[in-house]
């Protein structure tokens, strides 16, 4: 059966009637005014309540730093430091995609990473190829707020053949884009200002084009016209003096178009990481129930066959739909994880998708306390905590 995976909303976009998923009430809390003031302590209590509440109130910073921080990082192995291409040796990244509106980035980062117990290795981000104008950030990659994000961690920025709200006429072609029309006005001006951010930082960023590209043909152009368009900002980067970037070519995994997937590979010289964006999906495309472990083995097993056996692999999406019928479902599914994921050989980067896709039953965000629970402890694997530096 074929599941197209719809196109991506504006994630720029507010949606107001969507019910927050970090917000959390505080039923159990009271007010001092409400009780009676006790009659005050003798002398010695009062040192040894002092001394007993400044302990406690140590040991609750201690642990409010934890939580902050997320689980220790691993022992000073350089063994286990990321490579050249960000490559973890010894574990994989954990990351997801936070929904936000473009001036609240770091915000609803912060609010994701308090619910799920830790700070996140890789943010994932969108963007079109639009010029950039006036405050239209749209088009514009690294925006202050994904600079503030990438202080601390990565940053997957995916990069659209799109003009978000713009004309027939304004979207770009994989053809203009191979001939070099959108030179000037696009990929010149968001190369410097990677690279800019590079000299400034030192830090390196993922860079996807077109994900999901499998869907976007024959509307954006054909599978030879996507291979030269990537190609071509590939080697434009690399002209312009571009060099941290890591190239990350990213699939749905549908092995329905599988032909697809090896028309459309740019080539191992053109490609750092593959990714692949399995979910299930459930009652959203009316499908069964699938594990965690049902939704990626065929994939993982079929690029290692088909496209490379050495490339690092990321799980760049990845989530579960919620079935109301069965409440703890999506928890159980979470809880899967760390179990499959450190059987796929090479997968070294796995990021939840916290967000909808259009359509009834769609909704792929962590649902409930529960399902929260389950993948904070996806989150405090030893092996999803890797050191950064």
């Amino acid at each position: 059966m074929r599941f197209a995976r719809p196109d991506r909303r504006n994630p720029f976009r507010s949606d107001s009637l969507r019910r927050h998923p970090f917000r959390r009430t505080s039923a159990d809390s009271t007010t001092t005014g409400q009780h009676r003031r006790p009659k005050a302590p003798s002398r010695r209590r009062r040192l040894l309540v002092t001394s007993a509440t400044a302990t406690c109130a140590a040991l609750l910073a201690m642990l409010a730093l934890r939580e902050a921080s997320g689980p220790d990082e691993p022992a000073a192995d350089a063994g286990c430091r990321p490579t050249a291409l960000l490559e973890p040796p010894c574990g994989a990244w954990f990351g997801a995609f936070v929904p936000h509106d473009k001036a609240n980035l770091a915000e609803k980062v912060r609010a994701y990473e308090k619910n799920v117990g830790r700070r996140l290795d890789i943010v994932y981000t969108y963007h079109d190829m639009s010029a950039v104008e006036g405050t239209r950030l749209e088009g514009q990659l690294l925006t202050e707020q994904e600079q503030r994000v990438g202080e601390d961690r990565m940053l997957l920025l995916s990069w659209e053949s799109k003009w978000w709200g713009g004309t027939k006429k304004q979207q770009p072609t994989w053809k203009q884009i191979a001939d070099g029309d959108l030179d000037a006005s696009v990929i010149d001006v968001q190369a410097q200002r990677v690279k800019e951010y590079g000299e400034r930082t030192g830090k390196k960023v993922f860079l996807s084009f077109d994900l999901e590209m499998d869907t976007r043909t024959p509307d954006a152009g054909t599978p030879a016209e996507y291979v030269r368009a990537y190609r071509h900002i590939h080697d434009r980067f690399r002209e312009l003096g571009v060099d941290n970037v890591v190239w990350t070519w990213i699939i749905t995994g549908y092995l329905d178009h599988a032909d697809l997937f090896k028309q459309m590979y740019p080539g191992d010289e053109y490609v750092d990481w593959i990714g692949y964006n399995q979910y299930n999906y459930y009652r959203c495309h009316k499908t069964e129930w699938l594990s965690f472990a049902q939704t990626q083995n065929a994939t993982h097993d079929w690029i290692r066959t088909h496209l490379s056996d050495d490339k690092p692999l990321m799980l760049s999406e990845f989530g579960s739909a919620f079935d109301a019928d069965r409440p703890d479902r999506q928890a159980d599914w979470y809880a899967q994880v760390p179990r499959v994921l450190k059987g796929l050989e090479g997968v070294k980067a796995a990021l939840q998708w916290n967000y909808r896709d259009p359509g009834p039953h769609c909704n792929l965000a962590v649902a409930n306390d529960r399902a929260w629970a389950s993948l904070r402890k996806v989150a405090a694997d030893p092996y999803l905590n890797q050191p950064l530096k």
